[in-house]
């Protein structure tokens, strides 16, 4: 099976002055691509919201709200859609440069983690990552080169590429800025958006997590990984 993974973070910027990040996935099978960014336009299209708006966490409110509560009982009710989410709660207090090469070291490796709970040698992934500045294309070349040698892929037949992509080219894209906006949101302890609470609260309850705990290892609807240094670095 082949599958495209649409990645996204929130709160990834060193001196953002947020203690948490959030880094994740949504991956699905290639062959489902078009009937799936069909269905989130319909959703949209319901709700009178412009197939050229960008439904995205930083747009909630409770005008739009029915509309971002569908899209995701739309994720936890279609058997294709997965999602994959690594947290980081104590961003502010790493020591990058000693301990991790630099932030730009420590990010690339918190890609991987994301990323490697996603890859089975049985299968073949196109990988897509929202554009952000700080990602080159060199980066993403040895990020390429880490996933792939991680699985002994070397010939990258199983993950097949992995490259930027804008977020409003791909409808997947906003669902998966909803998700980990969401685990942000919740992370660096905001409350002040009923609507985003309510949103909130819907993910909590169809994913049975409390956002606070890490996903077993094998569970690959919702997956969330809650990072800890090693050390007290």
């Amino acid at each position: 099976m082949e599958y495209n993974v649409y990645c996204d973070e929130s709160c990834h910027l060193p001196n953002d002055n947020s203690n948490a990040m959030v880094i994740g996935g949504i991956w699905i099978p290639l062959e489902k691509r078009k009937e799936i960014c069909n269905r989130i336009k319909e959703i949209k299209k319901k709700y009178n919201i412009s197939a050229k708006y960008e439904v995205k966490w930083s747009n909630a409110s409770k005008l739009k709200l029915q509309a971002y509560l569908e899209l995701i009982n739309y994720f936890f009710d279609d058997d294709d859609l997965h999602f994959r989410a690594i947290v980081i709660s104590n961003k502010n207090e790493l020591r990058f440069k000693n301990i991790y090469e630099g932030y730009d070291t420590w990010y690339y490796k918190m890609y991987f983690q994301m990323l490697s709970n996603i890859f089975d040698n049985s299968n073949q992934y196109n990988v897509y990552i929202d554009i952000k500045d700080t990602i080159s294309s060199e980066k993403i070349a040895k990020l390429h080169d880490v996933c792939s040698n991680s699985i002994y892929d070397f010939s990258h037949h199983t993950i097949k590429k992995i490259q930027p992509i804008r977020s409003d080219e791909v409808e997947i894209m906003q669902i998966v800025d909803i998700l980990i906006g969401a685990l942000s949101y919740y992370k660096r302890g905001l409350s002040s958006s009923e609507a985003k609470m309510e949103i909130i609260k819907l993910i909590k309850k169809r994913s049975h997590s409390s956002f606070d705990k890490s996903s077993p290892v094998r569970e690959n609807k919702f997956n969330i990984f809650l990072w800890r240094p090693r050390n007290n670095g």
